[in-house]
This record gives structure tokens, C-alpha cells and sequence, in this order.
């Protein structure tokens, strides 16, 4: 006897409620999948891109704006700093490393963000093809980036103001891809990368670049050689020495007018620099300090609550699910106990109609369990697919995790507790006592 084929065939006899069963489940734990699979993808990713980074300086706000629009680039700059006070910051003696930004430009909506070699150290990147910028309005890009703008090594463009697609066009300058990024899985992929002289330039209205930095007055001139640039780490071989602007040992580009960057990225130099460090710039100084990790823990605390909403949400829908399959079960069971009682008559023992009716509960669940984890899984690609250049886009959608066989248990626990009193009832069920009122 083929219990299987049986109680599928009861399970398709009343397809209109058999599929509201199945969709409530499958909709509950879609919510649950998707919930999953941005939480540990988010916090991974979030972890991933302030690694290396122990604190941010830059104009007074908000803290967290500060630390998303300089290590996540996704949300607006507080402002710009004096380049003279980030100097001067950076000579103290608890930092061991400054890496300015100048933000402030986009191309197609992907962030062109002037910094020095330290922040392509940082990341520990590679080039699929070409070199770090040597002179001014040389650009490196990110993967992301060459992927979907179709720029490729060599190709010039024209930045736009802002960091959102819209605004007027700085044509007075050209960049110049001449490096592209190998795919890292984190921030710089979605980056336009270049030198602060750049975007100082770029912002220069009505001028031009200096002749004296220049691209082709730079390469005329006599190379001056960075000792620092790491350039093995940059997947490069045979280009120790590369064409810079003079660069201070700090890390800031020298320049003989008053400038200002965005913000600078800090690593302390001891574990008690996190105590004095943000103190003394907070109160002593017009900038601010902000802990990525600080604030990232912040985030999670809020978000923490929606997401706990929504899987209250999911549970709710669940049980609802599981109460229908039980109503289900119940009334299918009122009116086919004829049925169980022939199929006792031809030899199916107590034990195997219990076993037929845990497995309808079983087939029920197991099924919106399957259908749950794609739903959740398309939605998400759906999400990704209209969320462009910011850090949803980078949610890998079809990526399986363990706690997703969590789920099917769940769902499967669902079918045998909604099983237990119907299929309780068809043990019972007498066979004389049904043929008789037949």
C-alpha cells in the first residue's frame, strides 16, 4: 500500500484550500529567509568594510552619517575640514595612520572619492588590468563600476557634481581610467578611486589645473618617487617607481593654498588612543570622531527592533498556516473516515492510518517550506536587481545558508503538531462503527 500516493491524491482532491495552506506558510517563512539572508550578509559586509579602520574625522553632525558616507558611501558627507587641522591630527602621537578623503563627485551615481595609495593598502586590493593613478585625473574603478559604466583601461569621462546622478558636469577636466579593480566583495567595488589633487581641481571654478601639475607637464618633468607605496600589495611588478605629487610623510598632498578634505579615516596606535583620541577631537577641535564600530552597533540595536517586528510577523503567519493545516486535516478526515474504515477492511493496520495522516501534515509543510525559501530567495533578487549602486546591490540573493535547513524543520515540526489530533482520530477510527452508518 502506497501510503505516499494516497495522501497525495487527498491533498489534491481540495487543491483551492490545499494551496491557501501552503501559500500563509510559505509566506511566513519567506519573510523569515529574507530576513536571514540580509542580516548575515549586511553585518558581514558592514564588518568587512570598516576592517582596518579605527575612527573617523570630520565635519560636526551626525555620527553615523559621518561614518556612512566615509566608510560605506551611502549617505551624504557632514561637511569638509581644513586640511591644516587633519595635519596637524595626524602628527599626534596616538595615530599610526591617516587616510584623507575628498568626496564630493559622482560618475552615473558611483562616488568618485580622492584619497592616497594608503586607502588601496587598506583594502588589500588587485588590479585586473592596469596601474594605481600616477598624476592627477588618472582614476582607478572598481569592479562594479567597470562592469555596469562599460569604462575600460584608458577610457576618459567627465565627473558630475554631487554624489547623486543629476547634477551639472565639471567639463573642464577629463579623468582617465588607468587602473581597474579585481572584485573584492566589499566597498571599493562600487568606488571610483583617485588622488585629492583631483577633486581639489575638479572644484578649482573657472580655473584650470595648475600648469605645474598638469598631466603633461608631469610627464616632462623628473619623477619624483613614493618610498611608501607598497606597490607589491597592489599586485603590481615592475613599477617601483611611480610619477606623484609631492605628498607629506602624514599623508596629505602639499599645497601652497588653504585646502580642505572630507573626512580622515584613523588607526590608533595603541589601545589607548580609543580612550583619549575622540575626547580631545570632539571637545578641542571643530571636527569630530566617530567609532565605526560604535556606531555600526548602534545601527544594528534599531534595525534590531524591525527586524524583530517582522519576525513576529512571519510567526504569526506561521501559526496561522499550521492552524489551517489542522482545520484541514480535521474536516478532511470528518468526511473520509468511510474511506479509512475501507482501507482498514482491506488490511491497513491502526498504524499505518496514523502514518497516513502525519504524512499529508508532513507533504503540506514540506511543500511551503520549499516554496517559503525560493519566495524568499526571489524576492531578495528582485530587491537587489532595483537597488542600485549602494550597498543592498552588493546582497548576494542565491546564496544558501545553513540556518535555512532550520526552516524546513521548523516547517516540518508545524506539519506534525497540526498532524497529532486528526491523525490521533483515524487511529481510533472503527471499522464496524463506519461500515455500519454506511
Amino acid at each position: 500500500m502506497n501510503l505516499f500516493k494516497i495522501g497525495w491524491k487527498y491533498l489534491t482532491f481540495r487543491p483551492l484550500s490545499t494551496g491557501l495552506n501552503v501559500f500563509l506558510l510559505a509566506l511566513g517563512l519567506a519573510i523569515i529567509t529574507v530576513l536571514l539572508l540580509i542580516q548575515d550578509q549586511f553585518e558581514k559586509k558592514m564588518n568587512q568594510d570598516a576592517a582596518g579602520i579605527d575612527l573617523v574625522v570630520g565635519a560636526k553632525g551626525s555620527p553615523l552619517q559621518l561614518i556612512l558616507s566615509s566608510v560605506y558611501h551611502i549617505d551624504f558627507p557632514t561637511g569638509n575640514i581644513k586640511m591644516e587641522e587633519a595635519q596637524r591630527l595626524s602628527k599626534n602621537r596616538l595615530v599610526k595612520k591617516v587616510i584623507p578623503l575628498a568626496l564630493g563627485d559622482n560618475f552615473q551615481g558611483y562616488r568618485i572619492v580622492g584619497t592616497n595609495h594608503d586607502y588601496l593598502e587598506l583594502y588589500g586590493v588587485s588590479f585586473t588590468s592596469g596601474n594605481p593613478w600616477a598624476v592627477p585625473f588618472e582614476v582607478v574603478i572598481g569592479s562594479e563600476v567597470a562592469a555596469k559604466s562599460g569604462l575600460k583601461l584608458g577610457d576618459e569621462f567627465t565627473s558630475s557634481h554631487g554624489i547623486s546622478v543629476g547634477s551639472h558636469d565639471h567639463d573642464l577636466h577629463n579623468f582617465v581610467v588607468s587602473g581597474i579593480l579585481s572584485p573584492r566583495g566589499n566597498v571599493v567595488d562600487r568606488l571610483i578611486l583617485t588622488s585629492i589633487e583631483s577633486v581639489w581641481y575638479t572644484h578649482d571654478e573657472g580655473e584650470s589645473a595648475p600648469e605645474e601639475t598638469s598631466i603633461d607637464s608631469l610627464a616632462s618633468k623628473e619623477p619624483t618617487i613614493d618610498h611608501q607605496a607598497d606597490t607589491t600589495a597592489l599586485g603590481e611588478t615592475d613599477h617601483e617607481a611611480k610619477f606623484h605629487l609631492p605628498v607629506a610623510k602624514t599623508g596629505f598632498p602639499i599645497s601652497d593654498q588653504e585646502r580642505e578634505v572630507t573626512t580622515v579615516l584613523l588607526q590608533f596606535r595603541n589601545p589607548m588612543a580609543a580612550i583619549q583620541l575622540p575626547r580631545m577631537i570632539n571637545s578641542g577641535t571643530s571636527m569630530q570622531a566617530a567609532s565605526p564600530s560604535f556606531e555600526m552597533s548602534r545601527l544594528f540595536e534599531l534595525l534590531g527592533v524591525g527586524i524583530s517586528l517582522l519576525q513576529g510577523l512571519a510567526i504569526v503567519l506561521i501559526l496561522v498556516a499550521g492552524l489551517g493545516i489542522f482545520i484541514a486535516l480535521y474536516n478532511s478526515l470528518k468526511e473520509r473516515k468511510y474511506d479509512l474504515a475501507i482501507l482498514r477492511a482491506i488490511g491497513a493496520s491502526r498504524m499505518q492510518l496514523l502514518t497516513l495522516i502525519f504524512l499529508e501534515g508532513l507533504m503540506l509543510t514540506f511543500v511551503g517550506a520549499v516554496l517559503g525559501i525560493g519566495l524568499g530567495h526571489s524576492f531578495l533578487w528582485l530587491l537587489v536587481g532595483v537597488s542600485e549602486q549602494n550597498i543592498v546591490s552588493s546582497i548576494q540573493p542565491w546564496i544558501f545558508l545553513k540556518q535555512e535547513l532550520w526552516i524546513v524543520a521548523y516547517a516540518l515540526g508545524v506539519g506534525v503538531v497540526a498532524s497529532i489530533i486528526p491523525a490521533w482520530s483515524a487511529y481510533q477510527t472503527s471499522i464496524a462503527k463506519q461500515l455500519t452508518k454506511a
